[in-house]
Parts: structure tokens; C-alpha cells; sequence
């Protein structure tokens, strides 16, 4: 995963942190959701230097946003998606807005990777579904995550292997060992580490290693806003050390570790996590 995540020669380090930061005190006070292969942030967008991370973006407001690509085009609408990987800056900010990271392997980032390039980085997702200034950001995520779903035709319900619902179970207890790899969560329920890829895939709805790396990123949260330093949250989170849980997150979100760490009201769920849902 982690040469996947890798961007080179592109500078990863907005003016301010992901181009979204928390409203006046006379505001509504900007939240943070962080799900398997979702983070988002609500509040004031607000321009960016270039830079580029692996997960998609999408830019959300009640106003319209100015966001220019790598090649000096500039991308205007009230939704704009940047594809995985593309640098951009945000030339033209919002007073209320979201700002949702989708990793490329799940079905919604998939779908908002492969509409931006195909519709464009305007046209790729209803602007009817999101309303910013009145939407709380659970509900912002929902709505778009369920708009990009429909790009895959929903197969009839099936019960949970049980194999899956084990590994989910204990991955939560094993991110902390920074060792702890597929086959060995094979071990553990089972199964062969392919059949195991391919269940967990199908049914939860990302890659197990980049569902790993996601949780991981939970539990340096949770340790970063409980009051731990930067070294002790990346330890107790299965990064090798600090630098490892920073290149991570620049890597993945364009984003400095300290964006864990902003005067937000965090929604980290329950840890009982399935992946393309927000709830």
C-alpha cells in the first residue's frame, strides 16, 4: 500500500489543511467523519497551494468552487472532483463547504475517480444531493456515497462469511502490531490469505491491506486528540514511527498529521466498520 500511495515530484502541502478549515465562532462549528476509505471535513474552504494526494477529492459547497489542474484549467461548480493522484489547487473557496477523501480501491472512490475523468471534474456528481450550509456532514456523506453507488448494480444481499465477520472482528486489537499482514489475519479465521482477499473485497467493500492502513489512521486519531504526542499515536497505531504515520498522510490526503489534531467535533463511528457506507 504504501507504494501505492506514493505521489512524486508534487508539492503535497496546502496553505491550509486540505483547503478546509473551521468557521468563524459566529459559525456553526466545522466537523470532521473518518470511515474506511472516508474522511471528510466540513466547514470553510479556502484556497490552496498545489499539490496532490492518492485519495479522490471531492469538493462540495453552496457556492461555487474554483479548483485549476495541473495543466491551468480551471474547473468551476458547486462540486468539483479531483481524481486520484491529479494536482490541483483550490484557486476559489466556499464559506460553507465539505471536503471528502475517498480511497480509489472502494466502490464510491472508484466511481468518483472514474467520473471525473470521463464527465469531467464539474459533472460528476449531482449537486441536488449535498447542500452544505444546511446538511450536517454525516448526511453530505451518505448522499454523495449513495449517488456514487449507483454506478454498480447492487447484487442481491448475502450473508457475511463468516470468515470476514471474524477478521473484522480482530483486526481492530492487531493494527497496533506493526508486523501483522493478510495472510497472517488468514491464519487467524481460517482461510487461504487469496480467499480471504477476495471475501473481504467483495464483502466489505475495500481491500483488506488498505482497510488495515485506514484503521490504523482511526486509532492515531483517537491517540492524538487523548492527548498523546505525535510518536506515541503513530506506536500505538502501527506506524513504524512518526515520519511513517506523516508520509502517510500526506501521501494519502495531502495533509500534515496535524489535520488530525483540529478543533473539530470528530465522528469516528463505533469501529464496526463496513467500507462505502457512513453510517
Amino acid at each position: 500500500m504504501e507504494k501505492a500511495l506514493v505521489t512524486d515530484g508534487v508539492s503535497a502541502t496546502p496553505r491550509s489543511l486540505g483547503g478546509v478549515r473551521a468557521p468563524d465562532e459566529t459559525a456553526h462549528r466545522a466537523t470532521a467523519l473518518l470511515r474506511p476509505g472516508i474522511l471528510a471535513f466540513g466547514g470553510t474552504i479556502t484556497e490552496t497551494d498545489l499539490h496532490a494526494h492518492h485519495t479522490v477529492q471531492i469538493l462540495a459547497a453552496n457556492t461555487p468552487l474554483t479548483v485549476m489542474d495541473a495543466s491551468g484549467v480551471h474547473h468551476h461548480g458547486t462540486v468539483v472532483i479531483v481524481p486520484a493522484d491529479a494536482p490541483h489547487r483550490i484557486d476559489g473557496g466556499a464559506t460553507h463547504g465539505a471536503a471528502l477523501y475517498l480511497d480509489p480501491e472502494t466502490i464510491a472512490g472508484a466511481a468518483a475517480d472514474r467520473r471525473a475523468h470521463t464527465r469531467g471534474w464539474t459533472s460528476g456528481v449531482h449537486a441536488s444531493v449535498v447542500d452544505p450550509a444546511r446538511t450536517a456532514l454525516l448526511d453530505q456523506v451518505t448522499a454523495i456515497v449513495a449517488d456514487l453507488r449507483c454506478d454498480r448494480e447492487t447484487p442481491p444481499p448475502i450473508a457475511r462469511h463468516n470468515a470476514v465477520t471474524e477478521a473484522l472482528r480482530v483486526l481492530p486489537s492487531l493494527v497496533h502490531d506493526r508486523s501483522i499482514r493478510g495472510a497472517d489475519i488468514a491464519r487467524r479465521v481460517g482461510l487461504s490469505p487469496a480467499r480471504l482477499s477476495h471475501l473481504f473485497t467483495d464483502q466489505v467493500g475495500i481491500p483488506l491491506r488498505p482497510y488495515i492502513l485506514w484503521l490504523r489512521l482511526r486509532v492515531a486519531i483517537i491517540r492524538v486528540r487523548s492527548g498523546d504526542d505525535l510518536a506515541a499515536a503513530a506506536d500505538a497505531a502501527g506506524f513504524d514511527n512518526s515520519a511513517h504515520l506523516t508520509r502517510t498522510c500526506r501521501r494519502t490526503f495531502g495533509l500534515f498529521p496535524a489535520a488530525l489534531d483540529r478543533d473539530d467535533l470528530w465522528d469516528l463511528g463505533d469501529g464496526s466498520w463496513t467500507a462505502d457506507s457512513a453510517t
